[in-house]
């Protein structure tokens, strides 16, 4: 029966490396991403000298975005690969890796979800125009709802990590 057991565990502990799949996916959807970034500097270079100062802001503010998304992909990718796949073997190179755990990548994606929604709220509050009174109340109660997950979500992490109090006859 113990041997059962250990096969089991053998392939519960293997199953790690589909991950690897995913991570992999996500490196082409990067370079694809990559791509449309390239697009669209071009398209601002293009443009540059016929838009008016608030077009060129906004062309701006969607290239941070795509830099925050791109920074988003690659911080699961490491930090996932890291956390649940394997170590990195050349650590010297990689020294800040081991410093993001589970609970420090989901306040890192939170935080980065809250700057990409703020930079969507800078979007359409320079384009107020275009949008409805309604719809712009949704999207400032969107991202105030990502505010306060990430806010929970660092308040959790950081209960979680506060060290235990030893009390009773365990001393």
């Amino acid at each position: 029966m113990k041997q059962l057991e250990i096969f089991v565990e053998r392939i519960i502990l293997a199953s790690r490396w589909l991950l690897v799949a995913f991570y992999i996916g996500l490196g082409f959807a990067l370079v694809f991403y990559a791509i449309t970034f390239g697009v669209k500097l071009f398209d601002f270079g293009a443009k540059l000298f016929v838009i008016d100062e608030t077009e060129a802001i906004l062309k701006v503010l969607g290239l941070i975005d795509a830099a925050l998304i791109a920074s988003l992909v690659v911080m699961v990718i490491i930090s996932g690969y890291e956390n649940f796949v394997s170590r990195f073997d050349d650590e010297g190179d990689v020294h800040w890796l081991g410093q993001i755990d589970a609970g420090s990548l989901k306040i890192k994606v939170a935080s980065t979800i809250v700057a990409i929604s703020s930079i969507h709220l800078l979007q359409i509050f320079l384009n107020v125009p275009t949008y409805t009174n309604e719809q712009i109340f949704w999207y400032t109660v969107l991202h105030l709802t990502f505010i306060v997950s990430a806010l929970f979500l660092a308040l959790i992490d950081k209960i979680s990590k506060k060290p235990q109090k030893m009390s009773g006859p365990d001393l």
